[in-house]
């Protein structure tokens, strides 16, 4: 969501490498709980309010701050990236509210059996340290007869917030390939033996399953 900046504001800040800028006052006014939110979900102009962005700490002042009844972290909760775990997801457990998972594949280098040099991750091509991750997750997914991207996408499911994964495809070949992995079982043990090695966070939820919760959508 890029939300421009309202007449006489001060000159926009950027953080980070982000070429976009948030005028988050202006979307924190807008969403803001209240009779007009209530009054519009009453009648059935929504079922949902949300927002999406790769920050997750601002993400959780949405699910706080808000109105928004989901939000979709992109790239925070995967097998390189689990920093979603700092804010996002303990917040819409606490208020229990969802989390829409995207950009499981951070940008690509995920998505393939093998990563490689030159792949992309964020946007940008991959440095070597996060090749070398993804190869040893790969080689661990190997041993239990999962391919990489299977468990990509299976990943997000060990957190009870996740209630969906949404992936963007630009061909049909990809998308019957991801339909069939993302119907393979997760098998028993690979997420903890993922924790073991120090391959993902410890504080990953040992949950095993996908799940799908009607709540919100």
């Amino acid at each position: 969501m890029i939300v421009s900046e309202p007449p006489g504001a001060p000159p926009p800040v950027f953080v980070g490498p982000s070429p976009y800028v948030i005028a988050l006052g202006e979307v924190m006014l807008r969403f803001h709980p209240g009779e007009g939110r209530i009054r519009t979900a009453r009648e059935g102009v929504i079922g949902a309010i949300g927002a999406g962005m790769n920050r997750s700490a601002m993400l959780a002042r949405f699910l706080r701050e808000t109105a928004a009844d989901v939000v979709m972290p992109a790239g925070r909760c995967t097998l390189l990236d689990q920093s979603a775990l700092d804010g996002v997801l303990p917040t819409a457990r606490e208020l229990a509210k969802s989390v829409v998972a995207v950009g499981v594949f951070n940008s690509g280098l995920l998505s393939h059996d093998r990563p490689a040099e030159g792949m992309m991750y964020d946007c940008r091509e991959a440095p070597p340290e996060r090749v070398a991750r993804a190869r040893e997750i790969a080689q661990v997914c190997a041993e239990h007869g999962m391919s990489l991207p299977a468990a990509a996408m299976a990943f997000p499911g060990t957190h009870p917030s996740i209630i969906n994964v949404t992936l963007g495809m630009r061909h049909l070949e990809r998308v019957e390939r991801n339909v069939q992995l993302y119907h393979r079982p997760v098998p028993d043990g690979l997420w903890a033996d993922l924790r073991a090695r120090g391959l993902i966070r410890a504080d990953v939820p040992a949950r095993a399953g996908r799940g799908r919760s009607a709540r919100c959508l």
